[in-house]
């Protein structure tokens, strides 16, 4: 019997880079939509690290679901503006706000900075937690700088205006392999694969 796991996001953007980076796992990948349980809780991201909060998110969502879950938390940070948006990332236009209103605001607080000073990196902690079994981590980042207009149409988030070191396109003007083999969570989680792997096969009998 394949084991199912639990991609503990809502976000379909990154639900899209997930399944792309762990195809091929001998699992069955579900959405939190896909487990027929109603409504998922609200998880309240109170770390002061990805890692902490990729902790509490995947632990909150097995426990939810009664299914081994992964998940991540990522972000940008902006060394212009001491580390910010950071763990805030998702949250940095204030609760509830959607990628425009984040970006505007990080475009913003950068106004008026020159390019040189732009540096910036995604980061990105990945989380398996299985109650029974226990836990397992991986941590990545991914160097580049924040333009000051956005570019592309591919991604979500912070993508249309991060410039990777080394790169001519924005994370959001490449398609979604060439970001995967590059990024921040596909790094997080390809070092977490084999984890994923030995735990589904143990899972799996």
């Amino acid at each position: 019997m394949v084991p199912r796991l639990l991609l503990a996001s809502a976000n379909q953007g990154k639900l899209r880079e997930l399944r792309a980076i762990l195809e091929g796992l001998p699992v069955e990948l579900a959405g939190l939509g896909d487990v027929g349980l109603g409504a998922p809780p609200e998880v309240e991201e109170t770390g002061d690290t990805f890692l902490a909060n990729a902790l509490l998110k995947a632990r909150a969502y097995a426990a939810w679901s009664g299914l081994a879950a992964v998940a991540d938390d990522s972000g940008l940070e902006v060394d212009a503006l001491g580390g910010a948006p950071g763990v805030r990332s998702a949250r940095y236009a204030g609760p509830g706000a959607g990628d425009q209103a984040n970006l505007d605001k990080l475009l913003a607080a950068l106004a008026g900075v020159p390019g040189e000073r732009r540096t910036a990196r995604f980061r990105c902690a990945a989380v398996l937690a299985d109650p029974q079994v226990g836990e397992w981590h991986a941590e990545a980042a991914w160097e580049g700088r924040v333009l000051d207009a956005p570019r592309g149409k591919g991604g979500f988030g912070y993508d249309p205006v991060f410039l990777p070191d080394g790169w001519e396109l924005t994370s959001a003007e490449v398609d979604q392999t060439t970001k995967d083999a590059a990024s921040h969570r596909g790094k997080a989680f390809r070092a977490l694969r084999p984890a994923i792997e030995a735990w589904a096969r143990a899972a799996a009998g």
